[in-house]
């Protein structure tokens, strides 16, 4: 076997190879990935209103249908004027002007502003025609000639007047129609994600409801008889279902809507009853354990019977056993069976359900973001398979550190970890002060 200048091995898949001889393929990440891809589409356009659509991407390109601001409005509580009526006006020498009327926000008549009046006005309010300017009701007396400006929403009286103590400019506190979204633009593009500002953002043009691409409802259960729900005792041999809680967080941080049904045990009746009932609510099933070659594994016998499934050894640690498929065929729902170990099952979804999930989503980018890294510390990886160390990444420094070890049981490490650390099929050992890729467990 011979090493290049690190000390890495350049010929590192004896183990897969000496596998492949005996009639069983491995496969790379890359290979299954883009397999599982390959057989799934973004789901189809639905309309739905506004609330119902947070959290899923336009379909289509949503235009304006009238410009926003619809009118020239206030944007402070004062008084409508024309300009030239302000010229000069200061705190000794006011401009002083006859109050003819007042308006409030959803006004439909409007008072006219001549020469040397003024019109009280309000936050949002239109702007009266004549009027150039609004002066804030700051730069006056209020209108009562006392100088309590706190009573200038009072209603206008016969023969009132304001003193106005600054010069107004033309347009000053006016948003004026259009200056925010002109009729026929386009306000959201096709594919953008609706959030609260989006959708308050649509409901400003008068859309009541939009069309997208809706979220893909995600069945997430585990299977194992040594399971046991949290909060209840467990007994001998048994553990506290952990993978049906990460696996359906993670399905709605990626933007589905999951369903976790739980642990199932290993009973292929039980598991069969579970599966039939949940496919009439399902886009995409995720299930946990099972799906090695343990003699108790009933997972694949079971998923056989659906036929359309594929159950493979990847070049990849943690994670080599992996299972895709449609349950039904062809046209069933796409299943994807992880392995049953806590690190896997997470780093299994990363990199291959969370894709999926984005997929139908309709996303742009399907994938989590990856930056070359320094390594803190120096790493060790089996050969011929794709290693992924859970890390932390020292953004300022341009580093990653390692986060606990490469078993695929510790939980608490994994906990811990914001990226994984890619380290290659081809490669044994990192040096610390290598660069590495590694992914970012974060959008």
């Amino acid at each position: 076997m011979t090493t290049d200048r690190h000390g890495h091995h350049q010929d590192h898949q004896a183990d897969a190879c000496a596998t492949e001889a005996l009639g069983q393929r491995y496969w790379t990440v890359d290979e299954h990935l883009a397999d599982v891809l390959a057989a799934v589409t973004p789901l189809p356009p639905i309309e739905l209103q506004l609330l119902d659509a947070q959290g899923c991407r336009l379909a289509e390109d949503v235009p304006a249908g009238s410009d926003l601001p619809p009118f020239d409005n206030s944007s402070m509580d004062g008084y409508a004027v024309r300009t030239a009526d302000t010229v000069n006006a200061t705190e000794r020498y006011p401009s002083v002007l006859a109050v003819v009327g007042e308006v409030a926000a959803g006004a439909g008549e409007l008072p006219a502003v001549g020469p040397g009046q003024a019109v009280r006005i309000m936050t949002g309010a239109p702007v009266p025609p004549g009027a150039e300017a609004v002066v804030p009701v700051e730069w006056t007396d209020g209108g009562t000639g006392t100088g309590e400006a706190a009573r200038a929403m009072a209603p206008a009286r016969p023969g009132e007047e304001v003193r106005v103590r600054q010069e107004a400019r033309e347009g000053a506190h006016i948003r004026r129609r259009g200056s925010d979204i002109a009729a026929g633009s386009t306000v959201l593009q096709a594919g953008t994600l609706l959030g609260p500002t989006q959708l308050g953002l649509l409901a400003a043009i008068g859309r009541a409801s939009v069309t997208v691409r809706p979220r893909p409802r995600v069945v997430v259960l585990s299977t194992g008889s040594e399971l046991v729900p949290p909060g209840e005792p467990v007994g001998p041999g048994q553990i506290w279902d952990s993978n049906s809680f990460t696996l359906t967080a993670a399905a709605q941080q990626a933007g589905a809507i999951a369903y976790r049904v739980g642990g199932v045990p290993d009973d292929a009746e039980r598991l069969r009853a579970v599966l039939d009932d949940q496919l009439g609510r399902a886009d995409l099933i995720v299930t946990s354990g099972g799906v090695s070659v343990g003699a108790y594994d009933v997972v694949k016998d079971v998923f056989e019977d659906y036929a359309g499934m594929d159950f493979r050894t990847l070049r990849m640690q943690p994670g080599k056993p992996q299972g895709f498929g449609r349950l039904g065929g062809p046209g069933g729902v796409p299943l994807l069976a992880l392995p049953g170990n806590p690190v896997s099952a997470y780093i299994s979804f990363e990199l291959f359900v969370r894709p999926v999930i984005r997929t139908m989503l309709g996303a742009a980018d399907v994938h989590r973001p990856r930056v070359r890294a320094v390594s803190t510390a120096a790493l060790r990886s089996p050969a011929g398979r794709r290693q992924f160390l859970r890390g932390r990444y020292l953004a300022d420094q341009g580093a990653v550190e390692p986060v606990g070890g490469a078993s695929s049981h510790l939980v608490g490490a994994l906990a811990r970890a914001d990226c994984l650390i890619v380290v290659p099929e081809r490669t044994e050992a990192v040096a610390a002060g290598e660069v590495v890729d590694v992914v970012l467990l974060r959008d």
